[in-house]
Order: C-alpha cells, then structure tokens, then sequence
C-alpha cells in the first residue's frame, strides 16, 4: 500500500476503533447506572485524583455548570465526595470514591477486555509495543488539545498532564 492509502485504512480504523470505544464505555457506563459524561468523569478524578471542580471544568472543557451537575450526580451515587481544601476553606475538593462493591463490578466488566488485549499484545515485539505506546500518548494528547479547539475552551496548563496515561483504563 501507498502512503495515501495506509492514511485512508488508519482513518478507517481509527473511526472504527473510536465507536467501538465508545460503545463499551456506554456499555460499562450502563451497568452502573451512570451516563457516559459521568462515568468518564470518575475516569478523570480516578487519574488525577482529588481535583476542584473548575480544573474538572479545565480538564474536560466542560462548563462549571455542568461539572456542578455531574459532581451532585456523582455525589448522590456516592462515587464522589466534596471536602473543603485544608489550604483555603472556600475552595472545595472533589475527592474520588468507590461505593461498597463497586471497584470488583468495574473490574469484573473489564477483565475479560484486559485478558483479551494482553492476547492481542502478544502478537507485538517489546519494539514495537513501545511505538504503539508513544503514538497512543501522542494521539491521546492530540485529541484532548482538539477536543479543547473545537470547544473554543482555553485551558490553564496542560488537560493531557492530568490525563495521559489514562490508568483507569488498564487497570
């Protein structure tokens, strides 16, 4: 193939492999009674840990108003917690929790992905596995700045350093 056309096929793939993503999210999101928007929120507070809700707003380019709201859904499912900062008593962290049960719900849901991507990565030298690492680093880092582009959100440091790698993801 032409260098034009492995463009096209990774093009193809990459729209692939993003629906495919977004339905398991949908499908994991869907099993804990959460909507998607929540569920990859916890994925953000997961990685970042305890973080007010403007740099969520930051990180995710949404607006606070909508962080407020998926902090009080969040909140009442009891996967978060606000906690006033010790530092300075008006500002209030969003601290990441797990309900009773609910980190073995998650890990059984992915399991059977992380065994079937471990059989798919062995098919990969030590090599090439540390290409595919950067580019899903580069990628992943590209995508968070585009996401912020299209939203016309500027953002106060770097969303990816929060982000990339995304743990929650492989664990």
């Amino acid at each position: 193939m032409q260098r034009g056309e492995l463009i096209q096929e990774f093009r193809r793939l990459g729209r692939r492999l993003s629906n495919a993503t977004v339905m398991f999210h949908q499908a994991v999101a869907d099993r804990l009674g959460l909507n998607l928007t929540d569920y990859k929120a916890i994925g953000v507070l997961r990685d970042t840990g305890p973080i007010t809700a403007g740099r969520l707003s930051e990180i995710t380019g949404l607006t606070t108003g909508a962080v407020t709201g998926i902090v009080d859904r969040l909140e009442r499912s009891g996967y978060v917690r606000r906690e006033v900062d010790p530092g300075d008593r008006r500002r209030v962290i969003i601290q990441p929790v797990w309900p009773p049960g609910q980190e073995d719900a998650v890990g059984r849901v992915f399991k059977p992905l992380l065994r079937a991507v471990e059989e798919d990565l062995a098919a990969y030298s030590d090599e090439q596995l540390a290409l595919i690492l950067e580019f899903m680093g580069r990628n992943a880092s590209t995508l968070l700045r585009v996401t912020h582009e299209v939203r016309g959100a500027k953002v106060s440091g770097s969303a990816d350093e929060d982000l990339v790698p995304a743990r929650h993801e492989l664990e």
